[in-house]
């Protein structure tokens, strides 16, 4: 059975039976997801890949630390944005606000 590494809330692999519904990268913090122009475009450069990471879903990405891609995720990049704006240069405290606002 093939394992597929995927990056849990804590922000640490784990090996899954399932893919990964979202992509990262994690040099920057980001996702989005598998059908990201930019990230495609990067990855078949053979940029990124060394920094590529996958997560179960978004709710994982979001409490791994990371933020949506401006590019791919433009419903929730508005939302990071927010988020950032109200709590400035507080990653921590602006990805509980993005959480917030996502629903999550």
């Amino acid at each position: 059975m093939k394992m597929y590494t995927l990056i849990g809330a804590d922000g640490k692999p784990y090996q899954s039976e399932q893919k990964g519904t979202f992509g990262g990268n994690k040099a920057g913090r980001i996702y989005g997801g598998f059908d990201c122009p930019d990230a495609n475009r990067a990855i078949a450069k053979g940029q990124y890949v060394q920094h590529r990471v996958f997560f179960a879903d978004e709710l994982t990405a979001i409490l791994a630390g990371y933020r949506p891609c401006a590019r791919c995720m433009k419903e929730r990049y508005p939302l990071w944005k927010q988020a950032t704006s109200q709590a400035p240069g507080d990653r921590k405290h602006a990805l509980q606000i993005y959480r917030s606002l996502c629903g999550y």
